[in-house]
């Protein structure tokens, strides 16, 4: 017994058996409103540092869209400190540098997150998040919505 499975490692050996690794989970590197939305204006894009919305997005329907790049433990997201639903759909990014949606064989960068006000008006939105590995940065973003 001993000698076959000395024979069957050697085997392998000589085989070249190979090794799989895993890259380690990017940490979060940016947090950024991209756009909001609503019946009042559309789509309005948030320019970088922008501290509030051009347009009043007042009434029902206001959707908001973040990106975060890198990976995150739990985001955290809030209209004037009252918790926010949403969904998150993976982005990657091509050899362009462009951010889209992910199709197989490519590596998910990030994530778009795409909330609902659920009739809330306006306010100060939050998201934080932490990086789910080293060094755990916590980043956050807000934006007032008026």
């Amino acid at each position: 017994m001993k000698k076959r499975l000395f024979i069957g490692i050697g085997f392998l050996l000589a085989l070249g058996a190979q090794t799989v690794s895993a890259a380690s989970a990017p940490p979060l590197t940016q947090l950024k409103v991209l756009k909001v939305e609503s019946p009042a204006c559309g789509f309005e894009d948030i320019a970088e540092g922008l501290a509030q919305t051009r347009c009043d997005h007042t009434g029902p329907n206001i959707r908001v869209f973040v990106l975060e790049v890198g990976y995150g433990r739990e985001p955290h997201v809030a209209l004037d400190g009252f918790a926010v639903n949403g969904t998150r759909t993976p982005v990657c990014a091509f050899d362009n540098g462009n951010l889209t949606d992910c199709t197989v064989g490519r590596k998910t960068v990030g994530y778009l997150y795409v909330f609902d006000l659920a009739g809330k008006q306006e306010g100060t939105f939050t998201f934080s998040n932490t990086s789910i590995n080293a060094p755990g940065n916590k980043m956050s973003t807000q934006l007032y919505i008026k």
